[in-house]
């Protein structure tokens, strides 16, 4: 489906911030583990291996305490993708919803929907369990999108008024999502993986998260934004 799109969602990482989350809990990790995890990941988000899998079994091995999530935050704000903030607001400025829909973690991953000015119901992520001490307990197993299909379920829950609804990721998860949204906007700039490119209705390899501008806009949308000084310049950077 061409624009306009009433709502662009976004998966975190690889896609609003150049790093995964998961990865980042391996500073805390014995060298070993590091290289389990990180190899896990992979397979994970190229479609090797089942996400429920591999979710389960990282966290069981890694079992983050509380304060590293906040940490992990910081780090996903420290290293947004190129025009991420501009991106965002550009959108909102065209009356768009945006929102986050993300199979990492929760509290990292409301870091960066505050930095970017998502408001808190547009974001989905999973939540974890600490006990009184910030000791790591368990995963929400309630949310989906600790599994294949999870992105699915969540944006057919989504407000009737976010739709018709464009989403943009990097990984198989994210691409499973292809035929239950108006548009699946694939996303190389940090990771370009086959296997969403095969699967995206466009595909974008540029590094700044402007190269999805033009896959979600109208031509009348991107004339307006051509015309406010603070968002001209996005438009010269939409393309790899």
């Amino acid at each position: 489906m061409l624009p306009p799109f009433a709502a662009v969602y976004f998966d975190c990482d690889s896609t609003l911030s150049t790093l995964e989350g998961v990865d980042e809990l391996l500073q805390w990790a014995p060298a070993a583990l590091r290289r389990d995890i990180a190899a896990l990941t992979e397979q994970a988000m190229a479609g090797l291996l089942p996400l429920a899998d591999v979710y389960e079994r990282r966290l069981r091995q890694l079992a983050p305490r509380r304060e590293q999530l906040d940490r992990v935050g910081e780090l996903y704000v420290a290293h947004l993708v190129p025009d991420a903030l501009l991106v965002v607001q550009a959108l909102q400025l065209l009356g768009k919803h945006v929102g986050i829909i993300s199979g990492g973690l929760l509290t990292p991953v409301q870091h960066v929907a505050m930095h970017l000015g998502v408001p808190k119901e547009n974001v989905y992520a999973v939540p974890l369990h600490f006990d009184a001490t910030g000791a790591y307990v368990d995963f929400d197993r309630r949310s989906p999108l600790w599994r294949n299909g999870g992105k699915i379920e969540v944006v057919q829950t989504l407000p009737k008024d976010h739709q018709p609804l464009a989403f943009v990721g990097d990984g198989i998860t994210d691409a499973e999502t292809q035929g239950h949204v108006a548009c699946f906007v694939g996303f190389g700039g940090v990771i370009a993986r086959p296997q969403v490119r095969a699967r995206a209705d466009v595909f974008v390899t540029s590094k700044s998260l402007a190269g999805v501008l033009p896959h979600v806009l109208t031509a009348s949308e991107r004339t307006q934004l051509a015309a406010d000084p603070r968002f001209a310049p996005l438009l010269s950077r939409a393309e790899p």
